[in-house]
C-alpha cells in the first residue's frame, strides 16, 4: 500500500506534467515543440504531422490531425484544448 507521503509526491508529479502542457500551434511548431507539448505525440509523430504539413500546408481544423498516420481520436481528445491554429502562407 502507498504511503501518503508517496501518493502526494506522485500526484504532484502528475499535477506538474499536466501544467507543462501548453498551447502549441500546429501550424507553426516544429517537430521537437510538438513532441514536447502534446500528450501521446512522440518524436515519430511529431516529425509526421510537421511532414503532413509541409506536403498538404497548413491545418484548418484541429481534425485534420486525423489524418497524420499515427494520431487517432483519443490524442486528439486529449490535446484539443492544447493545439491552436494559426494560418500560415502557402
Amino acid at each position: 500500500m502507498l504511503s501518503v507521503r508517496t501518493w502526494l509526491a506522485a500526484a504532484s508529479l502528475f499535477a506538474s506534467s499536466l501544467a507543462a502542457a501548453g498551447p502549441v500551434d500546429i501550424n507553426t511548431a516544429n517537430a521537437e515543440m510538438l513532441a514536447q507539448e502534446l500528450e501521446g505525440i512522440g518524436p515519430a509523430r511529431a516529425r509526421a504531422i510537421v511532414a503532413y504539413r509541409e506536403a498538404n500546408g497548413s491545418f484548418t481544423s484541429a481534425d485534420q490531425l486525423l489524418e497524420v498516420q499515427g494520431v487517432g481520436p483519443r490524442v486528439l481528445d486529449v490535446n484539443r484544448d492544447n493545439i491552436r491554429l494559426k494560418p500560415t502562407d502557402r
